[in-house]
C-alpha cells in the first residue's frame, strides 16, 4: 500500500469511528451510565467465586466496630489481609451493614458511578467523556471483577485536579486527604498544588480534612484504638511493599517490567524511582505554560500514569487509572493526534486494557503477559512521550482544536 493510499484508509477510518463514537444512541449519558452500571452487575458474577476482596473490605468494618486489629490474617474469614487505612471502615460501613450479596452488588455500583459522575463533573466536553466512557471499559470490569477501590481512586484524583481548576479548594482537599488516608495514592493530587489560585487555603483545609478524617473512625471505635491501627498500617504498608517486589500478582509496573524482562532482582528500585520523578518534575520548570489548560491536564495525565508506573502495588485493577491517564494525555493537546498516537493507544487498549481479560489466550496472558508484567509495556512508552512533549511543546490553544 502506497503512502497516500494509507493516509485515505487512515482518514476514512478515522471519520468512521468518530461517527460511531459521536452516534446519539452511543454518546447518551444515561445509556453510557446503563451499560457502565450493567458492567457493576457482572462484577456481581465473582460473588462466592472470587469476592475475596470485598470481604476483606467488610471485615475493615466489622473488626473496627469490634475493636480487633485490621492488618492481622483472619483465615476463617478470608484469604490475605487488609492494607487500607482506618477510615476506610467508615467507607465501607454503609455496604458491611447489608447482607453480603446486596452490599457487595451496591459496593460495585457505587464505585461505577463514583467515577461515572466524577468524570462527567469534571466539566470535559462531551466528546471526551464518550471516549473515556468507552476506552476505559474492559478496564473498569477488571476492577470491578476484583471489587476494588481502584476505581474511586481514579475518581479522587480525577476530582481533585478539576475541583483545584473550578476553586472548590476545600472539596479538592477532602479528596485529597481521603483518598491518602485509605490508600496513600489520594497523596498524589498534592501534585496539583502548583495550579490552585487560592494555595493558603488548600493548605487550611488540607489540614483541617487531616484532622477530621484521622479521627472521624473514632465514632465506631475509641481514639486508643484508632492510633494504633495507624501504626500497625504503617508497619503493614512497609512490609507489603518489600513483598510487592517479586509478587506475581503485584508489581505490574514499569519497576515490575524491568525486572521481569531483565531477570535481574538485585538492585533498588530508587534507580528508577529517583530518575522517574525527577523526569515527572521537569515539566513544573515550565511556568509559561502553567496558564495553559491543556498543559494542567497533561500533568493531571502524568500523575494518573506515575502512580501506577512508579508503584510496587500496581495490579491488574489499577489500570482503571492508567488507562484514564492515557485518555486525558490524547485528548487533552491543543494540536491534531498522528497517526502514532492512535497506534500507541490502541496498543494500550488491547495490552494494559485487555491484558488480564479471558479475550486474550489463557497462554499468552499468563506466560508472558502476567510473567513479565508487559501490561505496564505500553502505558509506559505513553508516559516517556507525555514527558518529552511536557518539555518541548507549547500547550498555548489553537483556532482549530481536537474535540
Amino acid at each position: 500500500m502506497t503512502n497516500k493510499a494509507f493516509k485515505v484508509s487512515y482518514s476514512i477510518m478515522k471519520e468512521k469511528i468518530k461517527a460511531f463514537l459521536g452516534h446519539p444512541m452511543l454518546s447518551n449519558r444515561y445509556v453510557l451510565l446503563g451499560l457502565w452500571l450493567l458492567l457493576a452487575l457482572a462484577g456481581l458474577l465473582k460473588y462466592h467465586r472470587s469476592d475475596n476482596n470485598f470481604l476483606i473490605f467488610r471485615g475493615v468494618f466489622w473488626h473496627t466496630v469490634n475493636g480487633t486489629s485490621l492488618y492481622e490474617a483472619y483465615p476463617s474469614e478470608y484469604w490475605d489481609v487488609n492494607h487500607y487505612g482506618p477510615v476506610f471502615s467508615l467507607v465501607i460501613a454503609p455496604f458491611a451493614l447489608l447482607p453480603e450479596w446486596a452490599g457487595m452488588l451496591l459496593w460495585l455500583m457505587g464505585l461505577t458511578v463514583w467515577l461515572y459522575a466524577a468524570v462527567y463533573r469534571s466539566g470535559l466536553p462531551r466528546q471526551r467523556q464518550v471516549f473515556i466512557y468507552w476506552f476505559c471499559s474492559m478496564a473498569l470490569l477488571t476492577a470491578l471483577f476484583m471489587q476494588q477501590f481502584n476505581i474511586a481512586i481514579a475518581a479522587i484524583i480525577l476530582s481533585s485536579f478539576y475541583l483545584i481548576e473550578k476553586e472548590h479548594d476545600g472539596w479538592a482537599a477532602f479528596f485529597i486527604v481521603l483518598g491518602t488516608f485509605v490508600k496513600l495514592y489520594g497523596i498524589v493530587g498534592l501534585a496539583f498544588f502548583f495550579f490552585s489560585k487560592h494555595k493558603v487555603r488548600l493548605i487550611m483545609w488540607l489540614a483541617v480534612w487531616s484532622v477530621v478524617l484521622f479521627c472521624a473512625p473514632m465514632v465506631i471505635s475509641s481514639p486508643d484504638y484508632i492510633i494504633g491501627q495507624y501504626r500497625e498500617w504503617i508497619d503493614c504498608l512497609i512490609g507489603k511493599n518489600t513483598e510487592n517486589i517479586n509478587s506475581f500478582a503485584q508489581n505490574i509496573s514499569l519497576l515490575g517490567l524491568v525486572r521481569r524482562t531483565t531477570g535481574c532482582m538485585t538492585y533498588s528500585d530508587l534507580w528508577l524511582i529517583v530518575p522517574g520523578m525527577l523526569l515527572f518534575a521537569l515539566p513544573y520548570l515550565r511556568r509559561s505554560q502553567y496558564k495553559n489548560l491543556a498543559f494542567r491536564e497533561t500533568i493531571l495525565a502524568s500523575v494518573l500514569l506515575f502512580v501506577i508506573l512508579f508503584s510496587t502495588g500496581s495490579e491488574s485493577s489499577g489500570y482503571i487509572i492508567a488507562l484514564l491517564g492515557a485518555c486525558i494525555w490524547y485528548m487533552a493537546v491543543p494540536w491534531q493526534r498522528g497517526r502514532w498516537a492512535i497506534a500507541l493507544m490502541v496498543f494500550v487498549f488491547i495490552l494494559s486494557g485487555m491484558g488480564n481479560s479471558d479475550l486474550i489466550p489463557k497462554a499468552i496472558r499468563h506466560d508472558y503477559i502476567q510473567t513479565y508484567a508487559l501490561r505496564a509495556l505500553p502505558v509506559s512508552l505513553l508516559w516517556f512521550w507525555l514527558c518529552y512533549e511536557m518539555c518541548t511543546k507549547d500547550y498555548a490553544p489553537t483556532i482549530k482544536k481536537q474535540p
